[in-house]
């Protein structure tokens, strides 16, 4: 490896006051580049962590981790099912649900909407919605009274309050002596919960089990509805408990039900990943820039050193110590910089828009609002190392040049 030799001269040529100062001021601005890439990459990847951490604390603080179904249209017995399910030690809530769609009416709105039956003692088990209600309560929902709990967004699409009335139109008919009828049933308004979710808050509405079982004419819920205590292995946990069930029994988990979404996030992530990257590989080409022009300027000293005994492997070291100190600098202050930029954002963003008076996100526009920063290690090791190796090859052609010196050639007109 390197001896102290070639670690003395390298570092001596980027620590040195150079004869020509343009030289000095382009490994300035490589370094700088190095640093202001790593320092982008560190952030920006983190509010994308962010980002993906916050929708998917929303989605699933509505949605399930799992949802087991009977080989059926619906749960015969739900209850030692359930049982059965909180034995395994990773299930930390069991709760029923009814699924269903149907039509809101509220005058001359109408809305189309996923209806939910729940049993309000059960449903804080594996969902958020109470801490989501901004008016009205999840236990004002009783069975019998036909009380429904809207989102936000549906709300306001169907201009409706807590105590208005809302005709829930079912898609199975009623069949009469005047003809067939759409079964339909007038529920008073109980709740509006806001998630922060389109999906949610425009599309859902909550009803008791037993008024949704006697609406739609069915004799037991649609499944239950799992939460583990690792959202990650909630696949794998989901079927280890399907397995042990008896009768046919079936899953379907968050991944699966919102397979699409996470794929394109990560797939954003990765495209934003590779984009910054080129800022590190532009500040790299400033790196073979300075060190072709060191190389250059330093002709007559290399020639001294081979003349001296030097060999062509140790002019190449020398070299390349040079602009890898350059790039592992640079690394080392984006490092900094992006873990407290990372670490800082949701504190410097508000303060921004303080002094700005703007809000860079509308909460009228959009449904998260701030920006949420969540920094992994592993995010901040693989930037360091992909840009180390990018640095790392940006010296080797300029190394190599001047590896090749003749001295002869290089002292003629000294």
């Amino acid at each position: 490896m390197f001896n102290s030799f070639e670690s003395m001269i390298g570092l001596r040529y980027v620590r040195a006051r150079r004869r020509n100062h343009f030289i000095s001021f382009i490994s300035l601005t490589s370094m700088l580049g190095v640093g202001l890439g790593v320092m982008a990459l560190i952030t920006v990847l983190s509010v994308m962590n962010g980002f993906e951490k916050e929708l998917k604390e929303r989605i699933l603080g509505m949605a399930s981790h799992a949802t087991v179904i009977e080989d059926g249209n619906v749960l015969s017995d739900w209850r030692p099912i359930a049982e059965e399910v909180l034995h395994h030690p990773e299930i930390i809530g069991v709760a029923p649900y009814f699924h269903a769609e149907g039509m809101l009416v509220n005058d001359k709105r109408v809305n189309g909407t996923i209806i939910r039956g729940i049993l309000p003692e059960e449903e804080p088990k594996v969902a958020v919605v109470t801490e989501k209600m901004i008016l009205g309560d999840l236990n004002d929902l009783e069975a019998g009274s036909f009380t429904i709990i809207l989102g936000k967004e549906l709300a306001r699409k169907l201009a409706v309050t807590l105590g208005d009335k809302v005709t829930l139109v079912a898609p199975q008919a009623n069949v009469t002596p005047a003809g067939i009828l759409p079964r339909l049933k007038r529920f008073t308004v109980a709740g509006i919960f806001e998630v922060g979710m389109h999906e949610f808050d425009s599309g859902l509405a909550l009803i008791h089990m037993d008024d949704a079982l006697r609406l739609f004419r069915k004799t037991g819920p649609t499944g239950l509805r799992l939460k583990t205590n690792d959202i990650l292995k909630a696949p794998v946990i989901s079927r280890e408990i399907v397995a042990q069930l008896p009768g046919r029994y079936w899953v379907v988990d968050w991944t699966q039900r919102h397979a699409n979404f996470f794929r394109a996030l990560k797939t954003e992530k990765t495209v934003m990943f590779v984009i910054l990257t080129l800022i590190v590989a532009v500040a790299a080409f400033n790196i073979i820039s300075t060190l072709v022009m060191m190389v250059s300027d330093k002709q007559a000293d290399i020639a001294v050193l081979r003349t001296l005994g030097a060999s062509p492997g140790s002019i190449l070291k020398i070299f390349m110590i040079q602009g890898t100190i350059i790039g592992v600098v640079g690394i080392v202050l984006g490092v900094i910089g992006g873990v407290w930029l990372a670490s800082n954002v949701e504190t410097l963003v508000p303060a921004i828009e303080s002094m700005i008076g703007q809000k860079f996100l509308s909460p009228d526009v959009y449904y998260i609002s701030d920006l949420p920063s969540d920094m992994h290690w592993q995010d901040v090791i693989t930037i360091s190392i992909v840009a180390f190796v990018l640095c790392l090859l940006a010296t080797i052609y300029p190394a190599l040049r001047a590896s090749k010196t003749q001295p002869a050639e290089a002292l003629r007109y000294e």
